[in-house]
């Protein structure tokens, strides 16, 4: 695709908003030296971070206890003994388990053989035959060799036959055998007694451990910090002890269907299914892997295969669609992206172990981000929430000419908010946005009238849009806002005069589009309005604009937050012919930003502020509502009013 060059013919340059530094290579140095780290540290990391997960599971048993009135030290013994007993009881299970499977295999033997060869007959079978077809065709068509001659005698130096050797190994000792059999159980027991006892000694200084992260981390915003950490800390717990009770019974309901559908070692796929649920989206589908290829290798028939397929599908689709929502929300706080690559990632530096605990370690790294502005990256990358605001996919969109995804966009948050809000929120902060880059210089002209079309036409778009206005907007007890005549229509506040609400547009490059915003919402307000722009009240033209003609006039600018000479000149224009409109100024500077009209303009009496389309729709009715109750305005129909609209 070719893009329009800038009419110049020089390219449009964009410049860096800071200048690279060694920053960027220092921070690409350091996490190659945490992910070496992570990965030759892995044997002394691995039981620390098991031990960080348990009190994290842990720590809302002992505060239960606690508040009991146990004593912090019984308190915690209990729990870590419960967590020891429950350990012990799974480890045990397994290894009965795959005893029992390893024993019963050879029953499954000639089933096994005959499935074996069936897969073979339709797969490697037939590729045998065809390959066997193909090389007698070919074997028919190319020409016969003669054989090579062969002399009868043996040949010279042939070496005769080697001569068996045997080795035997000595009879094992009774110490031997001992060390033989209980050598694998050694590390999953040093393992799990490190992990226990730091587990211990955590639970015991969770509140030494947290006064040095808080002095650590920012000692300096002791309420920021302390806040983070509470908040970090309770919802780690809390998603982690509802994923593991969420684990748990999917995994007693898979061994209780796999028990009766027949298949072995059910209760090995159902603790195997809980824990390979810790990683989302593939974890369960690894363990269906493996119940499904048990069931069809044990059984000549697809039944029990087929019904153990079916078993996981259901019991993933309510435990993921039904239960995970009523527990902990629809979202995990990881994108789906993020999840795979985690599982890939932790599985290279830890293995197994990793792959199990890649979702819990990722988490805890994008909690941590959200709280910590040097890792707020991994926050960006890794966590579920939209990289950009709704401003800035809205202005993005622009710049990438994508029309029909802004007008997509548009109509999704027009479900979820007001079309007033949509403006404000979404239209207006991308406005400012453009407006910043267009001050920089890095937008040409035909950028800036390419988004400039672009805006008009998503505007026109929304004019279709139906639905009442926001009533939060309104003053219900206005009756102007609230009456009905005879036939059911709403009047409007402009009809006891005649006369429309003036809106002046300024002479920045998107001053015009926001006018025509304000006039759509005006009008969609029952305020009657008409548009004109800048050039009609210059010094030569502005005695022929007569702004008595009208009740409330208002100058939109984006413009307006810095108080441009021009801007600063055309009030004071206004007012120097002594009208008794009331004069608003928008847009002067971010909603929620003071104050709302630079102090050069709001010095001049009888100007209002607004920041938002909202802010302007209200300050238009209160002006309107103020002159109604003064007598100020006057019904003169049959007139129209001293000014030419926009693009005349």
């Amino acid at each position: 695709m070719n893009l329009p060059s800038p009419p110049n013919g020089r390219p449009n340059r964009v410049y860096p908003p800071h200048t690279p530094t060694l920053h960027g290579l220092a921070s690409v140095v350091t996490g190659v030296v945490v992910v070496c780290g992570l990965y030759f540290g892995r044997a002394v990391l691995i039981p620390i971070i098991l031990s960080v997960l348990l009190s994290f599971l842990l720590a809302p048993l002992v505060t239960t206890l606690r508040r009991l009135h146990m004593g912090q030290l019984p308190s915690i013994f209990i729990a870590v003994f419960f967590a020891l007993a429950a350990l012990l009881g799974a480890g045990a299970l397994i290894g009965a388990q795959i005893v029992q499977l390893a024993a019963d295999l050879p029953q499954y033997q000639a089933a096994i053989e005959r499935k074996i060869e069936t897969v073979q007959e339709k797969t490697v079978g037939r590729a045998d035959v065809l390959l066997s077809r193909a090389a007698s065709a070919l074997q028919r068509v190319a020409p016969s060799r003669p054989a090579p001659r062969t002399s009868g005698r043996p040949a010279r130096g042939t070496a005769a036959a080697p001569m068996p050797v045997e080795v035997h190994e000595p009879a094992p000792t009774p110490l031997g055998l001992a060390q033989r059999a209980f050598s694998p159980a050694i590390a999953p027991i040093e393992t799990t007694f490190i992990v226990l006892v730091v587990t211990i000694f955590i639970l015991l200084q969770r509140e030494d451990l947290r006064d040095r992260l808080i002095s650590l981390f920012g000692s300096s915003d002791l309420h920021r910090t302390t806040t983070a950490i509470d908040d970090a800390a309770v919802r780690l717990s809390r998603y982690f002890v509802a994923q593991l009770a969420l684990n748990l019974g999917v995994g007693a309901v898979i061994a209780l269907g796999l028990a009766l559908l027949g298949v072995p070692g059910a209760l090995l796929f159902g603790v195997i299914s809980a824990l390979l649920r810790f990683v989302p989206y593939i974890g369960i589908w690894i363990a269906a892997l493996l119940a499904v290829c048990l069931a069809a290798a044990i059984q000549p028939q697809w039944t029990m295969a087929v019904w153990t397929l079916v078993l996981f599908i259901v019991i993933d689709v309510v435990a993921g669609q039904i239960v995970e929502p009523l527990l902990y929300g629809h979202r995990s706080g990881l994108s789906p992206l993020a999840v795979i690559i985690a599982a890939i990632f932790w599985s290279w530096l830890w293995g197994p172990v990793g792959l199990v605990l890649s979702t819990p370690l990722t988490l805890c790294i994008v909690t941590l981000g959200r709280y910590a502005d040097r890792l707020n990256f991994l926050t960006v990358l890794l966590g579920d929430q939209p990289a950009l605001t709704p401003a800035q996919n809205f202005y993005q969109r622009l710049l990438a000419n994508d029309l029909h995804e802004a007008i997509v966009q548009a109509e999704r948050l027009l479900g979820e908010m007001s079309i007033v809000d949509y403006y404000d929120q979404v239209v207006l902060e991308g406005l400012r946005l453009a407006r910043n880059d267009a001050l920089r210089g890095v937008l040409h002209t035909e950028q800036l009238a390419r988004i400039n079309e672009a805006l008009v036409d998503i505007v026109e778009n929304l004019e279709a849009v139906e639905g009442a206005p926001d009533v939060h907007a309104l003053d219900e007890s206005d009756p102007a806002a609230t009456s009905a005549d005879a036939t059911g229509a709403s009047t409007r506040v402009a009809t006891m005069t005649g006369e429309p609400v003036l809106c002046v547009a300024g002479r920045g490059a998107f001053d015009e589009v926001a006018t025509a915003i304000a006039v759509q919402l005006l009008t969609r307000y029952r305020i009657d309005c008409v548009a004109t722009t800048y050039e009609h009240f210059r010094r030569g033209d502005v005695a022929a604009v007569d702004v008595n003609r009208v009740p409330v006039m208002c100058v939109i600018s984006l413009d307006a937050a810095e108080s441009p000479p021009y801007l600063r000149n055309l009030v004071r224009r206004v007012h120097a012919q002594e009208t008794s409109a009331a004069l608003i100024v928008g847009f002067g500077a971010p909603s929620g930003d003071e104050p709302d009209v630079p102090a050069s303009v709001s010095a001049l009496a009888g100007t209002r502020g607004a920041t938002t389309f909202r802010a302007l729709i209200e300050e238009s009715r209160a002006a309107v509502r103020a002159m109604e109750e003064e007598g100020e305005m006057t019904d003169r129909p049959g007139e129209e009013p001293g000014f030419a609209p926009a693009g005349s």
